[in-house]
């Protein structure tokens, strides 16, 4: 009882920080007029719920989110979901741009940006601050991180994971750590990284989530602004420069029984980007939005409800392992492992497999598309068929090395007016049929998890 008192007094005097300026730029079009914390994530959240979900589940409510790139349509989704932080859960939630109270420029960097919030942090005076990076996928109980950090009286405790080291490759923060858990060594995206020794095919990667005492924040930060040669980054400059005469710890990221990996992913590139939603469909037991004991509190849809039905002399829906948000409407389709965001319309005679559909997308007639990202908004010609990556990188449209396809309206249209048909043969429609679906409700019918956790691959 003792310890859970002492680990709520913690909580109580711990402000955070969630960085939330990223451009995203390895996301191509999908981040060209929004923020990446912002983009859609699951059939109804975006990527900024997660962090803020695990604050607000961990009892943590004294948060600001540092926003900078193209945050428009963030700012709005803090307001519209987040803004009643106070009313809901007894706390408050504020907006931070930029303020060039130290200088003209906007944030240089992550510590740049606690840096140029120096008055805020004053002002709240907390004895912690925890810094979060507001652009990963995974549910964890930040108490467990202050725990770790107040039991070793650490300066400042880094959070990591067990991760394969040819995914930390050039991507992630490096650490290595004593038996004890205090880092003796830190490398940001190293080509080579340092391996376990009890697991040479791993690495410790840092998920960009620090703990650090106040004093010693503010201390870090100044020190830091005035250095001319520094870029005034975590991971580049002031972790590795404090390392030998500070005390810093790391914190693994462990499952409820301490021995499981538990379930991350920097979502930072496409291909990332679309595994993680196919991480849902079939890895729910480590990825779960929809968990009564720890939920990620994404975007409530208040339109109207899903329709599943059946056109007239066509066979009925075929749904398989598939999660579909509010406001969808699916006639006579086949859709195969696949995320439909919130107000989707799929028609007559289209076949999905493995795509991911952002809001407000509109697939026409007898469409075939596989391995693919729609955009938010795009509409899908009927008889278009886009099911190979090659004819699909010759087409204009962005494919990655991995063979996942970004459909956007920008490529749609300029595909309608080149040379290009989009009308062609068809193939034998995979539509069966099955037993009529309710018309009123979401399916998704979870397949038995793999054994290999699914985590960040870039």
């Amino acid at each position: 009882m003792e310890a859970i008192t002492d680990v709520q007094k913690v909580v109580e005097n711990t402000m955070v920080l969630v960085l939330a300026g990223g451009q995203g730029s390895r996301l191509k079009q999908l981040t060209q007029m929004r923020a990446k914390p912002v983009l859609e994530f699951g059939s109804h959240c975006r990527i900024i719920d997660f962090p803020l979900s695990n604050c607000v589940n961990s009892g943590l409510n004294r948060i600001a989110v540092l926003t900078q790139y193209k945050s428009q349509c963030l700012i709005r989704h803090l307001m519209q979901q987040w803004g009643a932080l106070n009313d809901n859960f007894g706390g408050r939630l504020d907006i931070l741009p930029a303020s060039q109270q130290h200088s003209e420029n906007w944030y240089q960097g992550t510590a740049d940006a606690c840096y140029q919030n120096l008055s805020y942090i004053k002002e709240m005076a907390p004895k912690y601050v925890m810094i979060l990076s507001g652009d990963h996928v995974y549910q964890m109980d930040y108490r467990k991180i202050l725990a770790t950090h107040v039991k070793n009286a650490a300066d400042m405790t880094i959070s990591c994971i067990e991760v394969p080291t040819k995914n930390a490759a050039n991507q992630l923060g490096v650490l290595s750590a004593d038996g004890k858990g205090k880092i003796t060594a830190f490398n940001e995206k190293p080509a080579t990284p340092h391996a376990l020794l009890d697991a040479p095919d791993y690495c410790l990667a840092s998920m960009g989530n620090y703990v650090v005492n106040t004093d010693v924040l503010l201390d870090l930060l100044e020190q830091d602004a005035n250095s001319p040669d520094s870029e005034h980054d975590f991971g580049k400059n002031i972790i590795p420069n404090i390392i030998k005469q500070s005390r810093i710890f790391a914190h693994r990221f462990r499952g409820p029984t301490g021995t499981q990996i538990p379930y991350w992913r920097d979502v930072g590139t496409l291909d990332s980007y679309w595994r993680a939603h196919l991480d849902l469909l079939n890895n729910s037991d480590i990825l779960n939005l929809s968990d009564p004991n720890w939920p990620i509190r994404g975007h409530a849809f208040a339109g109207t409800t899903t329709k599943i039905t059946r056109a007239s002399h066509q066979a009925p829906c075929e749904l398989e392992n598939v999660l579909i948000g509010s406001g969808c409407h699916l006639t006579s389709c086949y859709v195969r492992q696949s995320v439909l965001s919130n107000n989707c319309k799929v028609e007559t005679g289209t076949n999905l497999d493995k795509c991911v559909l952002l809001p407000d997308v509109t697939v026409g007639h007898m469409v075939t598309l596989e391995n693919a990202i729609i955009d938010k908004g795009v509409t899908i010609p009927d008889n278009f068929v886009i099911d190979n990556k090659a004819v699909a990188r010759q087409q204009g449209f962005t494919v990655t090395d991995k063979g996942v396809i970004l459909i956007t309206q920008e490529a749609i249209d300029s595909l309608s007016q080149s040379e290009y048909k989009i009308d062609r043969p068809r193939h034998t429609s995979k539509l069966t049929v099955v037993e009529q679906i309710p018309s009123d409700i979401s399916i998704q019918n979870t397949q038995p998890s793999g054994k290999n956790l699914a985590i960040n691959e870039g």
